[in-house]
């Protein structure tokens, strides 16, 4: 395949400048390309992707082709593909379909595009090319070996269709590496989706009141990130675990209804639906904002805010103003969808550095023993978190210490008391 289509392949010099300064920003990924551009273990093997077409996914997309692997790609947002880094990846050989601002029907096209590849590794952000093939090819699931994916909303879709029996082949919940979601998760979100508030809005964080909507890695990440700007910060929660470790680490905890009166800024980080509704936006101050940073566009009820409102327009980009009835005015950014993709870059490139390094072990892992796993969602070994990690530490010039033999010999010995 050399086809490809994408908003504009003239945008191409500058997508390429963005993947050189990724590149020199994800010293793991790049050392693990020279390292496979030398074996080329996936030599002979087809990856359809669907995620986020930034630049960071461009350094993954072309690791994997310097590994050998031949790649064929789609966004899995509607908002978030960059349309110049697109465009290098097609002026460099690479079957892409995607560009920003796509229609649903247009973003599901793009999905069977890469599918007319006919893959044996598939990788997803958010589980829709996984399902794609699992509602509508399930003759091509019989040679898909296996597939990744790299997000909590994917992951959640992903069990219920394993306890439900309709897996049809092994999945590798790259997410769940401490090396992608302690830190992608907590420390990438936490950043960028304030970076996308921040760039649609221009607002000042520091004396804010901010209600963060779920204490997962996500959301407590943008917790943190605004503590550190100065805000007020309320968790909102509906797991009582989740809950106390928002409190003990030093934030108000209390139900959604209760902070609608302080708020300023609310984000969601919860990948559920109808987080705020029209119940919440009729009590919500004048001026408050509203920001999305799970994956999908339905934790803000978008069509409850348009009935309430009596008129709206885009005020900035990424932007928009709500006046209800009555003149009170609510700001919606990004149109709902993840505001860190669709207002800003995204992850920065060092954090996105250990979880495409993830995608592209557990790539070679599904190649090797893909066909031992069972219809379910895995785990990748710990080794490949420590060898990601090891990786991460050395490029930054920390040595840690190793145990000793005698305290090996100590830590495995359960007859040893008191």
């Amino acid at each position: 395949m050399t086809d490809y289509k994408v908003r504009d392949i003239g945008l191409a010099k500058q997508g390429q400048l963005k993947i050189d300064w990724a590149e020199s920003r994800m010293p793991v990924l790049m050392q693990l390309r020279r390292k496979y551009a030398k074996s080329k273990p996936l030599k002979g093997y087809r990856i359809a992707g669907c995620l986020h077409v930034t630049k960071e996914t461009a350094v993954l997309v072309k690791t994997f082709v310097a590994a050998g692997a031949e790649v064929a790609w789609s966004g899995c947002n509607p908002l978030s593909t960059q349309d110049d880094v697109a465009a290098a990846l097609a002026a460099d050989g690479i079957p892409v379909y995607a560009w920003h601002g796509l229609s649903s029907k247009e973003y599901y096209w793009c999905i069977e595009q890469t599918l007319r590849f006919k893959p044996q590794l598939t990788l997803d952000d958010g589980a829709d090319l996984i399902f794609t093939v699992h509602s509508k090819h399930p003759k091509l699931a019989k040679e898909v070996i296996g597939a990744a994916e790299e997000t909590t909303t994917g992951v959640h879709r992903l069990r219920a269709m394993a306890a439900d029996g309709k897996l049809l082949y092994p999945i590798l919940a790259v997410n769940d590496q401490a090396t992608k979601w302690e830190m992608d998760n907590v420390h990438g979100t936490g950043q960028s989706a304030l970076d996308g508030v921040l760039r649609a809005t221009n607002i000042l964080f520091a004396g804010s009141t901010v209600v963060v909507a779920g204490f997962g890695h996500c959301g407590k990440g943008v917790a943190h990130r605004a503590r550190g700007l100065g805000a007020d910060v309320i968790v909102t929660e509906v797991d009582p675990v989740a809950a106390l470790k928002a409190r003990m680490e030093g934030f108000r905890v209390m139900p959604m209804m209760e902070a609608l009166p302080e708020g300023d800024i609310y984000i969601t980080a919860t990948g559920c639906n109808n987080v705020l509704t029209s119940k919440h936006f009729s009590k919500m101050k004048d001026g408050a904002v509203l920001a999305n940073a799970g994956h999908f566009n339905v934790e803000v009820d978008i069509p409850g805010l348009e009935k309430l409102a009596k008129s709206s327009r885009v005020i900035r980009p990424n932007n928009r103003e709500f006046i209800l009835r009555g003149g009170k005015r609510i700001y919606l950014l990004g149109e709902g969808r993840l505001v860190n993709l669709v207002a800003a870059e995204g992850h920065p490139s060092s954090v996105m550095d250990m979880s495409f390094a993830n995608q592209l072990l557990g790539m070679i892992y599904l190649k090797e023993h893909g066909h031992e796993l069972s219809n379910d969602v895995h785990l990748l070994p710990q080794e490949i978190d420590q060898q990601v990690a090891s990786l991460k530490l050395a490029s930054m010039g920390i040595v840690i210490d190793k145990l000793t033999h005698d305290q090996i010999r100590y830590i495995s010995d359960y007859a040893e008391g008191t």
